[in-house]
């Protein structure tokens, strides 16, 4: 159980940011033994794989997702009511733990060939995410939604609450995945359920609790209205806001809400592509973070921002800051990749065992193809990861010590399968498209 990597450019993320040019690194039973810069040591019965000088660096984390979305993916996408038109009776019509399981294989095998070895999941029939976690090899944490808009795994809180119980209960034999419950946002659960859920979360502390958090004006006005206050102080006040929070989003925050995410120690998944999109705005990611808040990059789900790639996300995340400082200097590429790996990683409270390259952590790693022309020459590698690289330059992943791919073949899912079924339920949303559209031709005359 050891593999010894060679002629590494490793890039350790760790909090002295250490470069090996020309590095190595020792893999036993998992976990980083040993890493260091010039010629590798003997590691005797160990799998030794030459790098060819290419960039090894922490896996990637995804600190929010709805990985089962990817059915959903370019679905209606000019069409301004899609929510209400195809998503919602598309949801309560097929999402079952089969589709579950489809469009979140599909994820997985995407988010391995792009790099990302850990993702925090929030939807519906979660244990069926559990598994495919399990099956593909990855680390996460998966989040069972609990929502009032008629959800299509539970028709009350009482059951949605009991299904987070099951979770739990699931998880505990699956080594890499953490249970979490995920209300959906403030105004969708109430604060009557947030403060059940602190309560919950009181007796399953080895938890991680979701939500939604200052996403939209409508939330804003709701919490406003209903409470005289923003939906973070309503959070607040529900005791929902604390270490092992995780809140998607945060895009209207004023200086108060900043200072309360700051005081509770609750962690943000910044979203800049899917918020781009869908014209809501620019989070203070950079106002965030100095404050000490812990802040990670995510994709949101693949409806949508469309694709699971991160590194698509990271020009996006620099830039916005960079327009809302008005200065190339916010969020320097470092900081971005310290976002996409160990800041993302203490957003979920996993921290001390990946997100970095260090010894005694879990070996989470990958593989990064330096040659292609548009990489080249290179002066900063940070400033190629973020600016230049795309997923097709991932040429291995491993997780736990574990290759999942090497040289782009993804050794835990069968590419093939995951494809098939993945279009095998597109096809019944298809037909239910046409469906939908031929009534409301009938019903406009």
């Amino acid at each position: 159980m050891k593999t010894l990597l060679t002629n590494a450019w490793i890039i350790a993320v760790d909090a002295a940011m250490t470069e090996y040019q020309r590095g190595w690194l020792l893999v036993e039973d998992g976990t980083i033994a040993a890493m260091g810069e010039g010629a590798a040591p003997e590691a005797p019965g160990a799998e030794v794989r030459d790098m060819g000088g290419d960039i090894v660096m922490p896996g990637m984390v995804n600190p929010h997702c709805h990985m089962a979305m990817s059915l959903f993916r370019g679905l209606g996408e000019d069409v301004d009511d899609r929510l209400f038109r195809y998503m919602l009776p598309l949801e309560r019509k097929f999402v079952s733990p089969e589709m579950v399981r489809a469009g979140s294989t599909l994820s997985a095998l995407e988010m391995i060939m792009g790099g990302v070895t850990c993702v925090a999941d929030m939807y519906y029939h979660e244990t069926e995410v559990a598994d495919v976690l399990h099956h593909s090899g990855m680390r996460g944490v998966v989040g069972q939604t609990l929502a009032d808009f008629d959800p299509p795994d539970h028709a009350s809180f009482d059951e949605g609450f009991a299904l987070c119980d099951a979770l739990v209960a699931h998880c505990e034999g699956l080594p890499r995945v953490t249970a979490s419950i995920a209300p959906h946002a403030p105004y969708s659960t109430g604060r009557a359920v947030l403060e059940r859920v602190v309560d919950w979360h009181e007796a399953n502390p080895e938890t991680v609790i979701q939500i939604h958090l200052a996403e939209t004006e409508p939330e804003a006005a709701w919490a406003a209205e209903t409470h005289g206050m923003s939906t973070t102080a309503v959070c607040d006040a529900a005791g929902l806001l604390k270490p092992g929070t995780v809140a998607a989003h945060c895009l209207l925050v004023d200086d108060a809400d900043i200072e309360t995410l700051t005081r509770t120690g609750t962690g943000v998944a910044h979203n800049a592509r899917s918020n781009g999109k869908a014209g809501r705005g620019m989070a203070r990611v950079e106002d965030m973070r100095r404050a000490g808040i812990p802040v990670g990059i995510a994709t949101d789900g693949p409806m949508s921002g469309n694709t699971l790639d991160l590194f698509s996300q990271f020009g996006v995340v620099s830039i916005f800051a960079k327009v809302l400082g008005h200065s190339r200097k916010p969020l320097p590429t470092r900081e971005v990749i310290r976002m996409a790996t160990v800041e993302g990683a203490r957003v979920l409270g996993l921290d001390a065992v990946t997100g970095s390259l260090e010894v005694g952590k879990r070996a989470d790693l990958i593989r990064v193809d330096i040659s292609a022309p548009r990489m080249q020459p290179i002066y900063d590698p940070y400033s190629v990861l973020v600016f230049a690289t795309k997923p097709d330059d991932v040429r291995d992943v491993m997780v736990d010590g574990r290759w999942l791919m090497r040289d782009r073949a993804v050794e835990t899912l069968e590419q093939a399968k995951v494809l098939a079924d993945a279009n095998e339920v597109a096809g019944q949303f298809r037909a239910e498209i046409a469906a939908i559209d031929a009534a409301r031709a009938a019903a406009e005359g």
